[in-house]
């Protein structure tokens, strides 16, 4: 079977669809889906009511509206309990969010977007609407451009311009903001974002390699305020996490991640 093949096609535009669920968590329409995922509307509808029929999304009550069911769960789950870096990265994540009264993050790429991995949060902090298996825009948040900073030269040039691209009208800012983003990870190791990606919310991030093979992740910390004080931020939460980057390195460096 090709990768051109029907089944393959169908496929890959049914996963499509089932991305285009973000971390906002809100249910979509079709016409939504349609315009998130450029698919044409009689293929959404058709994607949609398979994917309700197999158990991956159900109808909203009383509307239009789709939202993730519990098919994509069970495959997380499997995911989660048979993955060492979650695993080991858990309980570690948990002391850092603590001590710095907000979320920690590990995510990977997922085409244009980063996916969380593995997240912890402080139980003392606003809740940013998180969690495993969200999806983040890497455009837009601090864990993406972090990520694309780590990539090699040539392999980063040609992400961020698939990014840009695909940023439409955003584009000119989004370009700006990414550039920004590697002037401030060449001097001082991280990025930060505050109120591009969720209102009063602010992240701060940074590449790192994981496990035998090295793969390419990135971490990151943050938590919503009204009203962020940048540099108190700064000053208190990059030490940490600078130097949790170090040590989450060494915890993991034995796990395998070629899979």
């Amino acid at each position: 079977m090709t990768q051109s093949s029907p089944v393959t096609l169908t496929l890959e535009r049914g996963l499509k669809v089932l991305r285009a669920f973000r971390a906002e968590r809100v249910p979509l329409t079709n016409s939504e889906l349609v315009r998130r995922t450029g698919l044409s509307k009689s293929t959404v509808s058709r994607l949609t009511m398979t994917l309700v029929g197999l158990g991956f999304l159900r109808r909203v009550a009383g509307g239009p509206q789709f939202e993730l069911a519990g098919g994509p769960l069970g495959i997380g789950h499997a995911y989660l309990e048979t993955n060492a870096v979650t695993r080991l990265a858990h309980p570690f994540m948990q002391q850092l969010a603590d001590r710095l009264n907000a979320s920690v993050a590990l995510a990977v790429p997922n085409q244009l977007d980063m996916l969380y991995i593995a997240y912890r949060t402080s139980t003392r902090i606003a809740t940013l609407r998180l969690g495993v298996g969200s999806l983040l825009p890497m455009g837009l948040t601090a864990i993406g451009r972090a990520w694309l900073w780590g990539l090699p030269k040539d392999a980063r040039a040609d992400y961020v311009a698939s990014v840009i691209e695909a940023a439409g009208p955003q584009a000119g800012d989004i370009r700006k903001n990414i550039e920004a983003a590697f002037d401030d990870l060449r001097e001082t190791g991280v990025c930060m974002s505050v109120g591009e990606y969720q209102r009063n919310a602010y992240g701060i991030a940074l590449p790192l390699s994981v496990g035998r093979a090295g793969m390419l992740m990135a971490l990151n910390c943050g938590a919503v305020e009204l009203r962020p004080d940048v540099e108190s931020i700064r000053a208190s939460m990059v030490p940490e996490l600078k130097a949790a980057a170090v040590e989450l390195m060494v915890l993991l460096r034995d796990v395998g991640t070629e899979a």
